[in-house]
């Protein structure tokens, strides 16, 4: 195991096989849920009406999904603390869903690494494809996927060598199994006491689901801190070459938001396809949702996995697309 230092590692101080375990970890707690809850207004039924959730899982309630994968994104930080930006997550895929009371600890592992060509006026950057693996406080497995992080390098003159492809390297070994965590669950339950909403039957592919109004991005550094994220470009303005930028899972939390408003019948996120990037986001803009409907698989049990795809813009003339998130909904 390796530490990477108080400061973070730069792109040449990595090495494919490294493992880092040194992050804290994090009980996740009623109060942790409730501030996340705050900034990103996620609003699950299933984690918000805890006599509902306890029909529908059997057991103690289960922790926000978006707060699960933020907690993990914030702990894998201490390889990306020098990050100039994050390009792509992959196969993630809950293989439980954790309970408030769990404690989750994680080990980040490199897992690929590629120099990127030089640039006139910029310094020289790496992207290192790290694979995260998430265990609760029974050390059985929540989360294990991938990402993509951009790394300035150590020494400006340094030639690495490495050239590794990293779609290849972020790729799942195994076809996931996204009805993993929810298996045992009684949709039914969800179906019987929620209002009426479109389900798994009135959905299919191609559709456009409408998404009624915006949300501002605020208190980014706050979710940042609440989730143990060190990235320095969330936090101190000159890392980010003059403005702070927005940790990505903030966006994603809004997208959930906004994609159960439009689809209140959602009961979890059983995980994602992909999530990219693709600018950017400011405190302070104001984001918009376009929820697609990819396939629609129905679940023995009832209910069924809803493959969607929000595209989220940040307002401006003309707008600006900041997010391809493709994801799997639980929908009862």
């Amino acid at each position: 195991m390796v530490s990477p230092g108080l400061n973070g590692p730069y792109f040449d101080d990595l090495a494919v096989g490294q493992e880092f375990t040194s992050a804290p970890a994090v009980t996740l707690t009623p109060a942790l849920a409730a501030a996340r809850q705050a900034i990103t207004g996620e609003r699950l039924r299933l984690t918000l009406d805890q006599p509902l959730g306890a029909l529908v899982t059997g057991g103690p309630p289960v922790a926000p999904p978006g707060l699960v994968w933020d907690v993990a994104i914030g702990q894998s930080t201490i390889v990306t603390q020098r990050v100039k930006a994050n390009l792509f997550y992959r196969g993630l895929v809950f293989r439980r869903a954790p309970l408030l009371g769990d404690t989750l600890a994680t080990t980040t592992r490199v897992v690929a690494l590629r120099q990127n060509s030089a640039r006139e006026g910029r310094a020289p950057t790496g992207l290192a494809a790290l694979r995260i693996t998430t265990t609760d406080t029974d050390g059985r497995a929540v989360l294990d996927f991938f990402r993509c992080a951009m790394l300035p390098l150590r020494d400006q003159s340094a030639q690495t060598g490495h050239a590794d492809d990293l779609d290849h390297a972020a790729r799942p070994a195994a076809p996931p199994d996204w009805a993993a965590a929810v298996r045992a669950w009684r949709l039914g339950e969800f179906t019987a006491r929620t209002p009426a909403g479109p389900r798994p039957a009135d959905l299919h592919a191609g559709q456009v689901i409408d998404v009624t109004g915006g949300d501002v991005v605020s208190s980014a550094p706050e979710l940042a801190r609440l989730t143990l994220n060190v990235a320095a470009v969330h936090h101190d303005a000159a890392a980010a070459g003059g403005q702070r930028l927005v940790y990505g899972g903030h966006v994603i939390g809004l997208a959930l938001a906004q994609a159960s408003r439009a689809l209140p019948t959602v009961v979890t996120i059983a995980g994602w396809h992909s999530c990219d990037h693709l600018a950017p986001v400011r405190e302070g803009d104001t984001l918009r949702s376009t929820v697609t409907v990819e396939d629609v698989e129905y679940l023995p049990g009832g209910g069924g996995l809803v493959h969607l795809r929000s595209l989220v813009s940040a307002d401006g003339e003309p707008p600006t697309p900041v997010l391809d998130w493709r994801y799997v909904a639980v929908l009862a």
